[in-house]
């Protein structure tokens, strides 16, 4: 079983792996971009990330510790005074690597290593929702209107209110009548009207006020002829 086998070799010893993890750094932070193979990309990445992270530090013991790995003061002061200050808000994730397809001659893959720029930072970090903007409702011209506007504005709701009214009964009383007048139309046919005569001739024949009357008549008419028989006699 093979234990501390993380990484790769690069087909070379141990120092001479450091020296080019170094060389390959230095390129770096010196020109902000380096093409070189895919295998040494991606080797040297965690590498330079830990030496930003180092320079987020910014004391002096970070950069004593970043000085003995680089062995390059000039790279040194400018990771330190340039590069760490960008990304004090991001937390890893400093560099990102672009392959560029092979490479002629041996047909090796090549890669592209670069430092994340401060707004790409700013997306990467800041995929926050966008604040909803609120849709400009337009002002009522109701404000804006005066005082006497306003009053006559009522006042003439209130006369079209009291001419609505006044025609409607109007209305309501012709439409009354209207029915009224059909209704005594209907009622007063002819054919009715002598069939009420017949029956009022009847009921004065049969009331019994005129049969008291009759009856009085003929009780004076039967003492004027007993009076006339007497003078006869």
């Amino acid at each position: 079983m093979r234990h501390l086998s993380k990484g790769r070799k690069l087909s070379r010893r141990k120092d001479h792996r450091k020296a080019i993890l170094a060389n390959l750094a230095v390129s770096l932070i010196k020109n902000g971009r380096i093409q070189t193979t895919d295998a040494k990309a991606k080797e040297v990445r965690p590498f330079v990330e830990k030496m930003v992270t180092f320079a987020r530090r910014g004391d002096l013991h970070a950069r004593r510790i970043v000085l003995a790995r680089i062995k390059d003061a000039s790279a040194v002061k400018k990771l330190f005074d340039e590069i760490g200050p960008q990304y004090i808000n991001r937390f890893g994730g400093y560099t990102r690597i672009v392959k560029l397809g092979f490479r002629q001659g041996d047909n090796s893959p090549v890669s592209l290593i670069e430092f994340v720029k401060e707004d790409e930072t700013k997306k990467v970090t800041g995929k926050q929702k966008s604040p909803k903007v609120k849709a400009k409702t337009k002002p009522s011209k109701t404000p804006e209107m005066k005082t006497d506007t306003l009053d006559a504005v009522e006042a003439e709701k209130s006369e079209i209110t009291e001419d609505e009214t006044i025609e409607t009964l109007e209305e309501k009383a012709s439409n009354v009548e209207e029915a009224g007048a059909e209704e005594v139309a209907e009622v007063s046919s002819p054919e009715e009207t002598e069939e009420k005569e017949v029956t009022t001739e009847q009921v004065k024949k049969i009331s019994p006020v005129k049969t008291t009357a009759d009856s009085e008549e003929k009780s004076e008419n039967d003492e004027v002829s007993a009076d006339e028989k007497e003078n006869s006699v």
